[in-house]
């Protein structure tokens, strides 16, 4: 990569909605059957289904705000890629620069990758990045390669 490269990235409304429909549902589910478990005098069933409501809460909140609709400050808003770094821009304007152990995880489905690297301070970093997030397939494709490409050098 000889020039740096910057990808802006989007909300992706589409996604947050899906989630939605997966963890609404799945919260309210645990949370109903721990409650009636509670009430059925089966406590420690009950305490199992809501510590399991509460993390898919917890996650699906994360999700949700932070990568699919980018309102939490740490949400990544835009990637700058040059020959052996990574730079990915938060929401707050924090710059959190990747510069050594760049790897990329793509799912099976082709929809979202994740990338996690060492920062200046040498602490892990890990980010999610999705498809939709984009402007288009290409410029999708352009960064994932870009990406590979960077964490093929480094090893």
């Amino acid at each position: 990569m000889a020039a740096a490269k910057r990808f802006e990235l989007r909300p992706d409304l589409k996604g947050a909605a899906w989630d939605l429909l997966l963890y609404v549902p799945t919260v309210i589910a645990l949370a109903s059957v721990g409650a009636k478990f509670w009430f059925g005098d089966e406590h420690s069933l009950a305490y199992l289904l809501s510590f399991l409501a509460s993390f898919f809460f917890l996650v699906g909140a994360n999700r949700i705000l932070k990568t699919r609709l980018m309102l939490l400050p740490t949400a990544p808003v835009r990637i700058d890629l040059d020959s052996d770094s990574v730079s990915i821009v938060q929401r707050s304007g924090a710059s959190a620069d990747l510069v050594k152990e760049q790897r990329v995880f793509p799912d099976f489905s082709g929809r979202s990758f994740g990338l996690s690297g060492l920062n200046r301070e040498g602490r892990r970093l890990q980010f999610v990045l999705h498809r939709a997030q984009f402007a288009d397939d290409a410029a999708y494709a352009a960064v994932q390669e870009a990406l590979q490409r960077l964490a093929n050098r480094g090893k």
